[in-house]
């Protein structure tokens, strides 16, 4: 799956892409060849469904990538579920169990967020297939543009599945420093973001004195500066937050700016200490509007992304198989990044497992994780599934 955009160590594969549909493609086969009915749904999620009646565990994660990411994220859990499902079907213990494989599309938003896992149960908004990539293509159009645009969208049966896992690589340092190789997923933080404003006076940067200046760019750096402390003092042992893109108006070294923004985000597995968070970035940027010379103004930027619970249930078989494999070398944990069961949680149980990330990096070529952590995981997983679909049988 790697070679599918491969650039040096990592992959470029940005959903509806020429390596992005190829990808599909060659996912959609492999699906065939592990002994399920597989195809790519309207919005680009390839399904592999199998024979069996059910009841049925989907299990999957995202195949595209981010503009310069990594060769497992996303595509590692895409591959375990065609290896599980594969397995399951050879042996004669298990070849009744039902396992349907997904590879979600645009994850990872390069159009809109959780796009796959959306329109499969049935949250895709108009406003959703509005929106555009970096280029200005639409969800709709990009659909069109790969010939997708009559194809019908897969959905959930509720009658039939009776649970999501994903595995995943961690993206983070916590199971690689601890030395744990299998972390089960207690929940996925929830996402808070604000948009602040910063409204000045542009003038000469030589001619108009340090006391007449309504500088922008000067109150943006303080609210840096100050909201690192603030947020320091509400957050939770989770938290986390992010000043991660920031600009100046007009940007020129002779021009006082009169204009500033900055994009903030911060993440929780809490949602009362995300309401703390958005606290006090919002007393904050009052108390620099009221102080002057620069009005500051910060308004949210998202839709709020509430923390996600896992299924305990399904977590139990999880953590029950870990324990058989790696006793003692296992740990519950949230998610700190966001993943797919955000939005399938509302309508299915879900369950996720990580493995370790190398380093802690994620979304950079660097990206890797050790053969053997990959063998493990999956084994973990499949195990779980196996657990779960004969307790249901």
């Amino acid at each position: 799956l790697r070679g599918f955009g491969a650039t040096g160590t990592g992959v470029v594969r940005p959903t509806f892409s020429a390596p992005d549909m190829a990808s599909r493609r060659w996912l959609r086969d492999r699906m065939e060849d592990a002994g399920l009915d597989s195809f790519i749904d309207g919005v680009g999620n390839v399904i592999g469904r199998s024979r069996n009646p059910g009841p049925a565990l989907i299990i999957g994660s995202h195949s595209d990538t981010q503009p310069e990411g990594g060769w497992l994220d996303g595509a590692m859990g895409v591959i375990y579920a065609i290896e599980i499902a594969r397995t399951l079907a050879e042996n004669a213990a298990t070849s009744q169990l039902a396992v349907d494989a997904v590879a979600w599309s645009d994850e990872e938003a390069t159009y809109t967020s959780c796009l796959g896992s959306n329109s499969f149960v049935d949250t895709l908004t108009k406003g959703d297939l509005a929106n555009t990539n970096d280029a200005g293509e639409s969800v709709g159009e990009a659909v069109a543009r790969v010939g997708l645009a009559s194809t019908p969208r897969a959905r959930l049966e509720p009658l039939r599945h009776i649970g999501y896992l994903e595995a995943h690589i961690e993206q983070g340092p916590h199971l690689h420093e601890s030395g744990h190789r299998i972390g089960i997923v207690t929940e996925i933080v929830g996402i808070r973001g604000f948009h602040v404003s910063f409204v000045g006076e542009q003038n000469h940067a030589g001619t108009t004195p340090m006391a007449r200046r309504k500088d922008a760019g000067v109150a943006m750096f303080e609210f840096g500066v100050v909201v690192q402390k603030r947020l320091s003092a509400a957050a939770g042992p989770a938290s986390v937050w992010t000043i991660g893109d920031a600009r100046l108006e007009p940007g020129a070294e002779s021009i006082i700016p009169g204009f500033a923004e900055l994009k903030l985000q911060f993440r929780d597995p809490s949602d009362s200490t995300l309401d703390t968070m958005a606290a006090a970035v919002v007393e904050l940027a009052l108390e620099l509007d009221a102080r002057g010379p620069v009005q500051v103004t910060a308004t949210p930027s998202r839709e709020l992304i509430a923390p996600t619970v896992m299924d305990d249930d399904l977590r139990r078989h999880l953590c029950l198989v870990a324990q058989g494999r790696v006793p003692g070398s296992w740990v519950e944990m949230p998610s700190a990044a966001g993943h797919d069961p955000m939005v399938l949680s509302e309508h299915i149980r879900c369950a996720m497992l990580f493995i370790p990330s190398i380093a802690g990096i994620s979304h950079d070529f660097a990206e890797d994780s050790n053969h053997d952590d990959i063998v493990m995981g999956c084994r973990v997983l499949g195990d779980a599934a196996v657990s779960i679909l004969s307790e249901h049988s």
